[in-house]
């Protein structure tokens, strides 16, 4: 293995998936884009473009397409994983028997495992624990199409594993891509999936235009809860106070490329759940984040109102109107205990 350029193979050909392999070529590093879809991934070859989920942004010649796993992960270095959370604890079944010693894998995935509600970096243990292979996710504040356009980014790699933290980190830094290191894996990860559920509320607020005092209000508070949950999980204040938890939750609360944020505009304009899910036509990670967070949220005692509302909208049939009277009936108490 090569230390200073080492290959990786990207699982995972949608919209980041496609666009972490354009950075990491980018940064001098070897791409291998594997697809579970083969016909999508041939006609990502043929235009040089992914037209399903990046129309018009061109894909270097140098990102090598190959639709055989097996293959993909013999000739890389490390593996990072691009999927939806649903699907990750599939992905790493498919992909433990075919690790080497020595062969890392990180993700790039938002979310819990659903039912269970661990997060990944617990089923990733689970899934490639005999291997003993390191592991990290990567996280923060990042749109795809924006880094797949080369627009100017930051984002973190945590893992409790500090050399493979770092050679991953080194793999994706470069341009106008920046990434940071990180030990605390559990904020990293609590960051990535309730923002997803705030930017949801954020986004029923302004669709029913409460106002800028209000969204700005939603999204303080809603860190607070963040920070509340972090405190009774073991993470450290700093990771959620940084690119994976409030960065992340100030893009995607008020981005309009955040499929989070548009799904809550459309619920506070009127339009139902499915219809919307249908016409953003991609996994919305907050619906399945809020069960989950509510879920952690009850089982440590911890008071997360906003998530609650939201989690009452989108699985029990709750009003927004009502859910915005309940938020302000609230009683009056200090900002900070």
């Amino acid at each position: 293995m090569n230390e200073q350029a080492p290959v990786i193979a990207v699982v995972g050909a949608g919209s980041w998936g496609t666009a972490l392999a354009m950075q990491l070529d980018r940064s001098g590093t070897g791409a291998i884009l594997w697809g579970r879809d083969s016909k999508h991934l041939g006609a990502i070859g043929e235009a040089r473009c992914n037209q399903r989920f990046l129309p018009g942004v061109e894909l270097p010649s140098t990102i090598r397409l190959q639709p055989d796993l097996a293959e993909a992960l013999r000739d890389a270095d490390h593996v990072l994983i691009v999927v939806p959370s649903h699907a990750f604890g599939a992905m790493l079944a498919c992909i433990a028997p075919l690790l080497r010693p020595g062969q890392g894998v990180a993700w790039a995935c938002k979310g819990f495992e659903p039912g269970s509600g661990r997060f990944l970096h617990e089923v990733a243990r689970e899934g490639v624990g005999k291997k003993n292979a390191p592991l990290a996710v990567v996280t923060g504040p990042s749109f795809a199409v924006e880094v797949a356009r080369d627009l100017p980014t930051a984002v973190t790699v945590a893992s409790e594993n500090e050399a493979f933290a770092t050679v991953i980190a080194r793999a994706l830094h470069g341009g106008r891509f920046r990434a940071y290191t990180a030990g605390d894996v559990i904020g990293a990860e609590l960051g990535g999936a309730v923002k997803n559920v705030l930017a949801i509320g954020t986004g029923i607020c302004d669709g029913m235009r409460l106002g800028d005092n209000a969204r700005a209000a939603l999204v303080t508070r809603g860190l607070a809860e963040m920070m509340r949950l972090g405190q009774a999980l073991g993470a450290r204040p700093e990771t959620l106070m940084g690119l994976a938890g409030v960065g992340d939750l100030v893009l995607t609360c008020t981005g309009d490329l955040s499929r989070n944020r548009r799904l809550g505009l459309a619920l506070g304009r009127g339009q139902g759940m499915h219809d919307a899910l249908a016409e953003i036509g991609q996994v919305v990670e907050g619906v399945g984040a809020a069960t989950e967070v509510h879920r952690l949220a009850r089982k440590h005692g911890t008071s997360m109102p906003i998530s609650r509302q939201v989690h009452g909208l989108l699985h029990e049939g709750w009003d927004a109107e009502e859910c915005v009277r309940r938020l302000l009936a609230r009683e009056q108490k200090a900002e900070v205990s």
